[in-house]
């Protein structure tokens, strides 16, 4: 069994869902502290061919965790604003008529909590593209290791959950050790993604937007291709 824990990230870059794919059990990170600037409450998107970011407003104070991160839905436009932007930027994109109306579901959900609204744009993408995984929260389903080193604490929840691999993004590959996890018992991989495109609209790419963008210009079909285009270090 394989395991992988990220931040929840809102509507995030193919590499997560590649990551997401790649594992059984993927948990969501919600109970670290919450980092402004970060991707948990944004992302990018093209707006008239420029990168612009989708940002959802959030009540913010330091030192707390994701899941203690309130949406500010007092905030003037939202969510309409949000929803308008991505229909000015994908309504003549191929798949827009398949993907927007998931899109509107998620913005216009009764979520409080960005935790919990950004894993809903996880697992609904993931529903959407027929990814076989199963999501767990950190907060709810291993609190009981917060106390733990960063190491320590993956090594733990992936034993506890019967599993033997542990995939992280290759930016991991300067935190963790992989003869550490090894001495533990599980097997540590790194997902490095290899360098991909697809068509947009004006025939120059832009790397490293959200999935939003990917599932506007692909089929579900081609999209599945695109999440098996990595290397494991």
């Amino acid at each position: 069994m394989k395991v992988a824990m990220m931040q929840p990230y809102l509507f995030p870059y193919l590499g997560y869902f590649q990551l997401v794919n790649a594992v059984d059990v993927f948990i969501f990170a919600d109970d670290v502290n919450f980092i402004k600037g970060g991707f948990v409450n944004r992302n990018k998107i093209l707006f008239y061919n420029e990168e612009r970011y989708l940002t959802i407003p959030c009540l913010q104070s330091q030192n707390k965790c994701i899941k203690e991160i309130q949406i500010y839905k007092e905030t003037k436009g939202y969510p309409k604003n949000i929803l308008r932007t991505i229909e000015q930027t994908y309504a003549k994109s191929p798949y827009f008529a398949d993907v927007f109306p998931m899109l509107e579901s998620i913005f216009n959900s009764e979520v409080e909590s960005i935790s919990k609204l950004a894993a809903s744009s996880v697992e609904s993408v993931s529903k959407y593209l027929e990814l076989n995984v199963e999501f767990k929260f950190s907060s709810v389903s291993f609190g009981h290791t917060k106390g733990q080193d960063k190491s320590t604490r993956l090594i733990s929840i992936t034993k506890e959950l019967g599993g033997d691999t542990y995939m992280n993004p290759i930016g991991g590959a300067k935190l963790y050790d992989k003869d550490f996890f090894e001495s533990k018992g599980i097997k540590l991989d790194f997902l490095e993604s290899k360098t991909i495109t697809y068509p947009q609209f004006n025939g120059h790419f832009t790397p490293n937007l959200s999935i939003i963008d990917v599932i506007m210009f692909n089929s579900i079909e081609d999209v599945n291709k695109l999440l098996t285009k990595y290397s494991l270090i």
